[in-house]
């Protein structure tokens, strides 16, 4: 049987590329596609996932916007290339897609998948947990139906990427995805999931280089790796990690990467709200710790080919 996986992204460069990752994957049956209004404008972020799905031909997954807000938006500056990739020449060959748009919203879609599942799902979430946080509380009953999270985010034992001079007052010990919505990860931890956290420990490991880039370049015949490249091209200037498209390829080899159990607490409120923090006797969760970059990189590449 495949595996049952649940995506919800925030609609950054890099949930689209985690989104065309795990739409390569033959062992991976995805029951939807769910965009956050949090790394991104919402409505480009869902009209380029629905076009992205058409040009790989999974045009039968559903999508479905979440109406979910967060605490502390992300900057427009982030947030401003989901217009630039829904525009791509290569996502508008077609006057129309067909990837379906859901009417109901994202987490209540996701409410109803779980509580529809005939075995339990794997939810892969590459942004913040607000979905999830507000269909545990919805309807707990869910939650033995989900297998396990999956979450790219926090960061453990190095600092954070909230940026004082964005975020004036904070102490940059949180990542974004948790400082969106701090509350929510402190809910989802008060749960009994089955946490595996790709945090910035790791994806500060798998830097996103020139070099890769022009391999990506030179395998353009294939649509996927036009369209990753020209992605990555739109953010090679900034310091940038692999960092969905790493929790992503988790799904596609468990065994490049090494686990390790940490005792975390969640900061909530003040200076550090949305810290993930090492402390003895909190909520146990396991960790992406290494992951064999030599399988890593070229397995990326490989998957693109088509």
């Amino acid at each position: 049987m495949k595996q049952q996986v649940l995506l919800d992204h925030d609609g950054a460069v890099d949930d689209f590329l985690a989104t065309m990752l795990l739409m390569t994957m033959e062992h991976i049956e995805p029951l939807g596609v769910i965009v956050t209004p949090a790394d991104c404008y919402i409505q480009p972020a869902v009209s380029a996932t629905r076009k992205i799905l058409d040009l790989m031909g999974k045009s039968h997954i559903p999508v479905a916007e979440s109406t979910l807000r967060g605490i502390n938006a992300f900057p427009n500056l982030y947030r401003r290339d989901s217009f630039v990739i829904d525009n791509f020449p290569i996502l508008n060959q077609r006057d129309t897609y067909t990837t379906p748009l859901l009417r109901e919203s994202g987490q209540d879609f996701m409410i109803r998948v779980l509580q529809e599942a005939s075995t339990p799902v794997t939810l892969l979430i590459t942004g913040p947990l607000t979905n999830l946080a507000y269909a545990l509380d919805k309807a707990p009953e869910i939650e033995s139906k989900i297998q396990r999270l999956i979450w790219m985010g926090g960061a453990l034992n190095v600092p954070g990427n909230v940026e004082k001079n964005w975020e004036p007052g904070q102490d940059g010990s949180a990542e974004w995805n948790a400082y969106w919505d701090a509350l929510a990860v402190a809910r989802v931890w008060q749960s009994s999931l089955e946490i595996i956290m790709c945090s910035l420990d790791i994806t500060n490991n798998v830097p996103v280089n020139p070099e890769f880039v022009q391999k990506l370049g030179k395998q353009r015949q294939y649509d996927i790796s036009d369209l990753a490249g020209q992605c990555y091209a739109l953010v090679i200037p900034q310091d940038y990690y692999a960092w969905d498209v790493l929790a992503t390829s988790y799904l596609g080899h468990p065994p490049a990467f090494q686990l390790r159990p940490w005792e975390t607490e969640i900061i909530a409120t003040g200076k550090s709200q949305g810290r993930t923090k090492v402390v003895s006797g909190g909520r146990k969760i396991l960790a992406m710790d290494t992951v064999d970059k030599d399988w890593f990189y070229p397995y990326i590449l490989q998957q693109w080919q088509r």
